[in-house]
């Protein structure tokens, strides 16, 4: 948070640089805020820091009834990215990346918007809030009904270069599941800006290379090539993964472009000008009955729950990490870990602190973690339970899995069904519920094409 802040003026100032007149000094924010009526901005901003927290504390509990698809992008992609991380590692182009990762994504979230009001622009500044707002709802269904772990996670040989290091660990175990692979909303965000900022000089009736903005669109399309990159490298996405990014930046781009208008004139027209109209509200519920029926009936309790398929696998040296978050204080988590492969494989249950002192650029040393709970061996075809009650909301757990020493050799393969169990799983109904503003969202965009073309035919 502190580097967002200090970073925000000098990027800004160097952006900039060819129209320092356009500027609002730092002094003239809060008048800029009042003036320009930002104060939905932040409202946004703050909303989204609580939906985002009560997505998480979905993602978990509905696991036991959604299953996951992992094994659907390996069956397309195969090791693709394995290969892409052997053919570029080195220490120094990891660091590198895992920075610009783990920073550069909050830093357009935050800056974009930012930008935008520091430069006078609030039609921009209304896009790029609302951009990050869209996104993020659209990609909800995917993240909770549609669990795909990280490809280190499934690929044998495969290095979690950026999850699996003590300085970012307990970061990524606080803050991202590591199965919310599809989509990739780091192209989606960056895609869906540079989608947006071509609408709009379109209907400025300017080339881009003529925008005010072209350096913030340059640095944008830096980052979305770089991300293209190292989501790959660092044994994050599937290639596969950008695919539904792009589509979401679609939607976003276009829904955001058309609404903003209105968003902006609500003061002037009441909040009630921001309701759909007969046709479109229509055409949303239709889209909001038909994807909540497939998910209910064709997702929950479907394919992906099949207990005798793996959702990690493993090969020589690699080790495995699934996360066993806390949701309450009182009711036991049982993670059934299942050797669905055909060598034996030996599990612990160990506490996150004792865990991350143990790790660096992506490997693990196994036999150095000697503070573990609990640490045995699953043989093919049987299963194990853990139970874990924590002791504080702090209090975090890894399941960590291994090849027995025994089976160890360059083509043992180990595969595992690691499924979670929560007090709280009856939250797949509110996490159908989260689910229905895509929908709603989706209907509108259908909507909106379709009129697009039936007018265009007219003509």
């Amino acid at each position: 948070m502190g580097a967002l802040l200090l970073l925000t003026l000098p990027v800004h100032w160097f952006l900039t640089r060819d129209e320092p007149e356009k500027r609002v000094k730092l002094r003239e924010l809060p008048d800029e805020i009042r003036d320009k009526g930002y104060g939905w901005h932040i409202a946004l901003y703050a909303l989204m820091f609580i939906y985002k927290a009560l997505i998480d504390h979905h993602n978990e509990p509905v696991k036991a009834r959604v299953g996951g698809f992992t094994h659907w992008f390996w069956s397309i992609e195969g090791d693709w990215t394995l290969r892409i991380q052997e053919a570029f590692e080195n220490d120094l182009l990891t660091d590198i990346l895992s920075a610009h990762y783990l920073f550069m994504y909050l830093f357009i979230i935050w800056f974009g918007p930012m930008y935008y009001m520091l430069s006078r622009d609030e039609r921009m500044a209304d896009k790029a809030a609302l951009n990050y707002f869209l996104i993020y709802i659209l990609s909800v269904p995917l993240y909770l009904f549609f669990n795909v772990e990280v490809t280190s996670s499934y690929i044998p040989g495969m290095d979690a270069l950026l999850y699996h290091d003590d300085f970012t660990l307990q970061f990524f175990v606080e803050n991202d599941p590591m199965d919310n692979s599809i989509p990739s909303l780091h192209i989606g965000l960056s895609a869906s800006l540079l989608m947006i900022n071509r609408l709009h000089v379109r209907e400025l009736g300017i080339s881009i290379s003529d925008w005010r903005h072209r350096e913030f669109d340059l640095f944008i399309m830096a980052n979305l090539l770089i991300y293209l990159f190292s989501i790959q490298y660092l044994g994050i996405h599937w290639v596969f993964d950008a695919i539904p990014g792009f589509m979401m930046a679609v939607i976003t781009a276009g829904f955001v472009h058309a609404v903003q208008p209105i968003v902006r004139a609500h003061r002037e027209n009441g909040w009630a000008s921001l309701l759909p109209d007969r046709r479109q509200t229509i055409a949303a519920i239709g889209v909001m009955l038909v994807c909540s029926s497939w998910l209910m009936l064709g997702v929950v309790d479907g394919a992906g729950v099949d207990e005798d398929q793996a959702n990690f696998r493993l090969g020589e040296g690699d080790v495995i990490i699934d996360v066993i978050e806390v949701h309450s204080l009182n009711s036991p988590v049982t993670m059934t870990v299942k050797n669905v492969g055909e060598h034996p494989i030996e599990v612990m249950l160990v506490d996150l602190k004792s865990a991350e002192e143990h790790m660096a650029r992506g490997k693990i040393d196994w036999n150095s973690i000697s503070n573990f709970d609990q640490k045995t061996q699953i043989p093919i075809g049987e299963s194990i339970d853990f139970s874990v009650i924590p002791n504080n909301f702090l209090d975090t757990h890894l399941i960590m899995a291994r090849l027995s020493d025994e089976s160890v050799s360059e083509e043992v393969l180990g595969e595992l069904r690691i499924t979670p169990h929560y007090v709280d799983d009856v939250l797949i109904y509110s996490a159908l519920l989260a689910s229905l503003p895509a929908f709603f969202i989706t209907g509108i965009v259908i909507e909106g094409i379709a009129r697009h073309r039936t007018a265009g035919a007219t003509q």
